[in-house]
């Protein structure tokens, strides 16, 4: 009986430790975060009235293509120094978690700060949320040398970063939480709940310290849809499964046409900046992220072949930003281009049906999150994203069946979460080499796996791994050979950070083999 409540006791010790790790990466990640947001967004404010002045007084284009000639050369420098600061960052961070890629967080945190504000703030059709989890996570791994006393416990501290980072981008604690869980770990770990948890709800703190209360995409009250419609949602959801996976092929294309040009890589940002200028010019009030946008969705909707030349702008541009490498998020560009797609399709559907077009508000909602779920394959996120940056709750239900038939939609397809498969296309495809550093990896045992209910001595493991012992509930056991693996189970292996990986997907396999065994 005492050892039992020392055990408690010690677990209670350890979670409070992490919770307090995860309250002060937050409240840096916060501020670091919230910098670099009130950054762009100040620099936003200007550019439509800037590229309207330079319509007016068109000789001054020459200064225009030298301030895009400075932004090429600062930006690419930039990224020649530390590769790691390309695109999003979400894939950097999940591969760090991986054990397949080594940050040097110092670096990435500065230039992807500054590499970030000039690329997202000079108007490109790039998010700030992807580098915002990037700045988080590198904060952390600051921090974690210092809080840290194991390489797994690092990861802790990372993933706590990254929540941290994407609820200060968005105002979203819960979505911060669940992307770390259901995106980056895909499993459910009480340590890294805890602290993620606790570093979103601090590093959101800040952020409303800075922006206020106000969601980020709050469109005003919204009128709850017909029960009679919701057959508009199967059909939505599929719509916009199809064109996230249409997204999500072009975005994988994308360094195979950026490869013909006869320059470094870190300076195909010389494309999106000079295409900019005529954008800017031609459209100065659809720069950058999008979210004006989306406002302007809410409040007096295009017309039908409006927002169809919208979306293909928003789509073209969009894709040359980010397919260039510069420091720059998919998320916020993805929910517009939901958004757009939902005003579309809500314009055609009260059209043919007679709704009041007061309801398209609810398909742009919708629509933001399906999108975002066919594309990151992420649902749960993608349903509590759209909710905490709308501030609407009422909603959840026509969410959920949006983004489910939407999701179900891409993986009929054979569709993949677009950050997994970005990260492919950056690790080297013979991963795994011992590196000489102790790591703990946790291998859920999921209801559908193939370990459940079988005993540890009915395997054959990995010899490079060493499994330790099993988390149940709040337990940790000690295993045997007769220990049994129950649904719900999470199995803590010993290894080397450098094939951490490699002995996930060996254990995938053995699962998948164990599970035709059992249907033979």
């Amino acid at each position: 009986m005492e050892k039992k409540v020392s055990e408690i006791k010690r677990l209670d010790d350890t979670s409070l430790r992490f919770i307090a790790g995860g309250l002060v990466i937050g409240v840096i990640a916060g501020f670091v975060v919230s910098l670099f947001r009130l950054s762009i967004e100040k620099i936003g404010e200007h550019l439509p009235s800037w590229f309207l002045f330079l319509k007016g007084h068109l000789y001054y284009l020459p200064v225009a293509f030298l301030l895009a000639a400075l932004l090429v050369l600062i930006t690419g420098r930039l990224i020649q120094s530390d590769q790691n600061i390309k695109g999003s960052g979400i894939p950097q961070v999940e591969g760090q978690l991986r054990g397949q890629m080594e940050i040097r967080w110092w670096s990435v945190l500065w230039k992807k700060w500054l590499g970030g504000v000039l690329a997202v703030g000079s108007g490109l059709f790039l998010g700030r949320e992807g580098p915002s989890i990037q700045l988080g996570a590198s904060v952390a791994q600051g921090l974690g040398t210092k809080l840290a006393k194991t390489d797994s416990e690092r990861k802790i501290y990372i993933s706590a970063g990254a929540a941290a980072g994407l609820s200060a981008a968005f105002n979203a604690p819960i979505a911060g939480l669940l992307f770390v869980l259901e995106e980056v770990h895909h499993n459910f770990s009480p340590l890294v709940w805890l602290t993620s948890f606790a570093a979103a709800l601090a590093s959101n703190f800040i952020s409303m310290n800075f922006f206020g209360l106000t969601p980020v995409l709050y469109l005003g009250e919204l009128e709850s849809l017909p029960v009679k419609h919701y057959i508009s949602l199967v059909f939505l959801g599929i719509f916009l499964g199809l064109l996230g996976l249409c997204y999500q092929k072009v975005l994988l294309r994308l360094p195979r046409w950026y490869g013909k040009l006869k320059i470094p890589t870190a300076f195909y940002c010389v494309v999106p900046f000079c295409l900019l200028i005529p954008v800017g010019l031609f459209f100065p009030h659809y720069l950058g992220g999008g979210n004006q946008i989306i406002h302007q969705l809410g409040t007096a909707p295009l017309s039908f072949y409006l927002l169809v030349g919208l979306f293909l702008l928003r789509f073209v541009f969009s894709m040359i930003s980010y397919g260039s490498g510069l420091p720059g998020g998919i998320f916020l560009p993805i929910l517009t281009l939901g958004a757009v797609l939902g005003c579309i399709f809500g314009t055609v559907w009260c059209h043919f049906t007679g709704l009041d077009v007061s309801y398209i508000k609810d398909f742009i909602v919708f629509a933001m999150a399906g999108y975002f779920a066919a594309i990151g394959k992420a649902p749960l996120t993608a349903i509590i994203l759209v909710t905490e940056m709308n501030g609407s709750i009422i909603h959840l239900m026509p969410l959920g069946v949006v983004s489910l038939v939407a999701y179900m939609t891409v993986d009929f397809f054979g569709g993949q979460p677009i950050y997994e498969a970005l990260l492919e296309r950056m690790i080297e495809p013979d991963f795994g080499n011992i590196k000489g550093r102790k790591t703990i990896v946790e291998f859920p045992i999921t209801a559908e796996s193939g370990f459940a209910g079988q005993m540890i001595r009915d395997f054959v493991w990995p010899k490079e791994m060493l499994l330790t012992s099993i988390r149940r509930g709040e337990a940790e056991l000690l295993t045997r050979g007769d220990t049994v693996m129950l649904v719900g189970d999470t199995l803590l292996i010993l290894t080397d950070t450098g094939i951490s990986q490699k002995i996930k997907v060996t254990l995938q396999q053995m699962e998948q083999n164990q599970v035709g065994k059992t249907k033979l």
